[in-house]
């Protein structure tokens, strides 16, 4: 069979996906239903797959898929906690005083609150933690996934302290003589640690203006007079919380590795933006807010209470201070960080003894691991139950918490029992006469590219994330590829280095779009079968950063006209938002009742 015809088959269940989800608008349960079924025929047809593989590749994605939902359900659980506690007034509260702008508030919590959490635990967890605290809030459902989907990018690469570097990158060149003997006398993990210093580079030139992007996209989607221009009126403070990010989270990664860069650059940007904040500095003369509710499009609504529903409580929540309301988020943040960074602990959690696995399902050689005391999940509950102590709650209270937890979790089960199974599949397809599906989709890109490799390697870490749904998996699968690639194009061990940091950087970008990602966060903001428009919106934010990170790479290897498209390339994606404007909300369009 010829490679044409392979890179055409291998890419029909990422076509599926993209054209159900994205153009036509289908929920997520059909497309990935349909996806599903066509890549387990392709694997079973056409690349050789035994009935083994693919049964054992499917149980792998129902337990990872199950695994994510107990995230879910932990991270609906605070939010649920928070409100009946009625400790989501004082927290709405703090934010009014902070500041009432919606643009001020999506920049402090999904970008810099987000960060951090990113860099402690990874894996979906901030737009888990971040959008239905934002819903609580007051943004529209639809919203809050948008934003927090958005910041999925920039931090992503350090994210659960460094695991796509040190687990992805160095796991996906490991064991291969040909790239020893290209970096000597060079160890693997110094060459690692090389990578990470300039994925960080990248990221930060790309990523500091996620910010300001982000809030363009809000008031563009969800503004009354549909403008970017009116979240770009907030730019100072934007690009002031973009730096103040993006530069500790360089120096981090340059001095000390991959494992802090985003949980330290997120914390120092709190301390940094929040006090500025307090104090009117680059604040915009105007204020943004979303238009009244009767003025909302159906498609912004979630099932999540949103912030003008109050808790029920006995009014308890008007008498909880600011530090008591926020305890649950504090709690967190601490314990994934412990959980994270002691050894001991991080020992125990993922021992042999508090790990579920299963080896060799249906003599595939697959193997099945779920370490639920380890995951993020855990560690939400957790931080649930004990804010029921903090906050002095009723059973009955609590009781309501669990119960709406439990039907939100269960509305987004379908999609994710379809969507992870079918990546699972997808990515075990190597174990015949061919290799894998996405190694046939990148040697395709590879082979019509040429010497201009670097500008689309960012694209091939996209399509690994969006097809596994995981940057490190991404690099698992692609980093050896890259490198080769860019030897073969006579770009040697140091150019190779920059080809697989493109790849890194591609793979965070491509969170922003993957699809069990999507569900998740729609998931906790309370929001269904709506993934496919959310898609749409973040594919614009992710080809900004994925054509930047080419651009980017393809000056540092050969200069020349190369940095002037980067920033060519920049004003054009700002200035394209400035100009485009869509129509006004109509106040007669008809809405739901809450």
């Amino acid at each position: 069979m010829g490679q044409g015809l392979l890179f055409t088959l291998a890419l029909l269940p990422v076509a599926i996906v993209f054209v159900l989800l994205v153009i036509m608008r289908l929920s997520a349960k059909l497309a990935m239903l349909v996806a599903y079924l066509a890549t387990v025929a392709i694997a079973l047809t056409v690349w050789g797959q035994s009935a083994a593989t693919v049964a054992g590749a499917t149980v792998n994605g129902l337990v990872t898929a199950l695994t994510l939902l107990f995230i879910i359900f932990g991270a609906i659980l605070v939010l649920q906690t928070v409100h009946e506690s009625g400790a989501i007034r004082a927290i709405r509260q703090g934010f009014t005083d902070l500041s009432p702008d919606r643009r001020i508030q999506a920049i402090i919590i999904a970008w810099l609150f987000g960060s951090m959490i990113e860099g402690a635990s990874g894996f979906g967890t901030p737009a888990a933690v971040a959008a239905p605290l934002l819903v609580a809030i007051g943004f529209p459902a639809m919203a809050a996934v948008l934003v927090t989907l958005i910041i999925q990018s920039t931090p992503v690469s350090f994210g659960a302290v460094g695991t796509p570097m040190l687990v992805g990158v160095n796991t996906g060149l490991s064991g291969n003589e040909g790239v020893t003997q290209a970096i000597a006398p060079t160890s693997l993990i110094d060459y690692v640690y090389g990578v990470a210093a300039n994925v960080a580079m990248v990221h930060a030139l790309i990523g500091f203006v996620i910010p300001l992007l982000m809030v363009g996209m809000l008031t563009r989607f969800f503004g009354a007079n549909r403008s970017f221009r009116e979240g770009f009126r907030v730019w100072k403070f934007a690009l002031f919380a973009g730096v103040a990010f993006t530069l500790p989270y360089y120096l981090v990664a340059w001095l000390l590795g991959p494992e802090f860069p985003s949980l330290v650059g997120g914390l120092i940007g709190l301390l940094i933006v929040v006090p500025a904040a307090r104090a009117g500095l680059f604040l915009p003369k105007d204020r943004f807010d979303f238009p009244p509710r009767a003025g909302w499009n159906d498609n912004w609504y979630g099932t999540l209470k949103t912030g003008d529903a109050e808790a029920v409580t006995g009014g308890e929540g008007a008498r909880i201070s600011l530090l008591r309301a926020w305890s649950p988020y504090l709690i967190i943040a601490l314990l994934l960080v412990l959980t994270r960074t002691i050894a001991p602990l991080k020992a125990w959690l993922t021992s042999p003894s508090t790990t579920i696995a299963l080896s060799d399902l249906f003599g595939s050689g697959i193997e099945v691991k779920a370490q639920l005391l380890y995951s993020p999940g855990a560690v939400l509950i957790l931080a649930s139950l004990i804010s029921v102590a903090i906050y002095r709650m009723s059973g009955s209270a609590y009781a309501r918490a669990w119960a709406n937890s439990g039907r939100t979790m269960v509305a987004a089960a379908p999609a994710l029992l379809l969507a992870v199974p079918m990546v699972q599949v997808f990515l075990n397809t190597g174990k015949g006469p061919l290799e894998s599906m996405p190694l046939v989709l990148a040697e395709g890109v590879s082979s019509v590219a040429g010497t201009a490799w670097p500008l689309f390697a960012p694209l091939i870490g996209a399509l690994g994330a969006f097809i596994a749904g995981s940057n490190t998996v991404s690099n698992m699968m692609f980093s050896l590829f890259q490198f080769s690639a860019a030897e073969q194009i006579g770009l040697g061990a140091a150019g190779a280095m920059i080809v697989v940091t493109l790849q890194a950087v591609g793979g965070a970008a491509g969170n922003m779009i993957c699809v069990h990602n999507v569900v998740a966060a729609s998931a906790v903001a309370g929001l269904t079968d709506r993934e496919g428009e959310v898609i749409r919106m973040t594919l614009i934010t992710m080809t900004y950063y994925v054509v930047q990170a080419g651009l980017i790479g393809m000056a540092i290897i050969y200069g020349g006209i190369w940095p002037i498209l980067a920033l060519v390339w920049l004003a054009l994606v700002i200035a394209g938002m400035a100009f485009n404007r869509g129509e006004p909300v109509s106040e007669a369009e008809p809405q739901p009742a809450e």
